[in-house]
């Protein structure tokens, strides 16, 4: 793929992740499930699956009005990963509190893709909290484990 039309396309990706968090940080549980896909599929860190926009977006409403209420969705992205002109993986850090996290304590890995009409689309998004300390011992007690490892440079 051409520089210029990478360039563009993770730019588009990086839209279609603020316009998700910025409907999530209003509460607007609409604008967060027309972020999806019709038949998206959300994974959430404590396993429930929800499917399609509409249902991502009805749930996460109840959760806004609930006790996700004046939550504000932090997220770094880690790597934009492109695998063809219309589809992407992305993998984030991020986390849900009413002030700013002093970690990210989850990672979520989402599938992007370019609908017909253009815009990218969050097909699927599974979340995962973080454990360090079990990821510490995991690469201490097994150091091949660790991404990188073996590596050459």
């Amino acid at each position: 793929m051409e520089g210029t039309a990478m360039d563009t396309a993770v730019t588009e990706i990086r839209a279609l992740l603020d316009r998700a968090r910025d409907a999530w940080n209003r509460g607007d549980g609409a604008a967060y499930g027309t972020c999806f896909t019709d038949d998206a599929v959300d994974v959430t860190f404590v396993g429930t699956v929800y499917t399609g926009g509409d249902e991502i977006g009805r749930a996460h409403q109840a959760l806004f009005d609930g006790f996700l209420k004046g939550t504000r969705l932090h997220m770094e992205i880690i790597g934009i990963h492109r695998h063809g002109p219309d589809t992407a993986i992305v993998v984030t850090r991020g986390d849900v509190a009413k002030k700013t996290p002093g970690k990210l304590g989850k990672v979520a890995t989402y599938t992007l893709v370019r609908a017909a009409d253009g815009r990218w689309r969050i097909a699927a998004v599974q979340k995962t909290k973080h454990k360090g300390l079990m990821e510490a011992v995991s690469f201490r007690l097994q150091p091949a484990t660790r991404p990188g490892a073996g590596a050459t440079p």
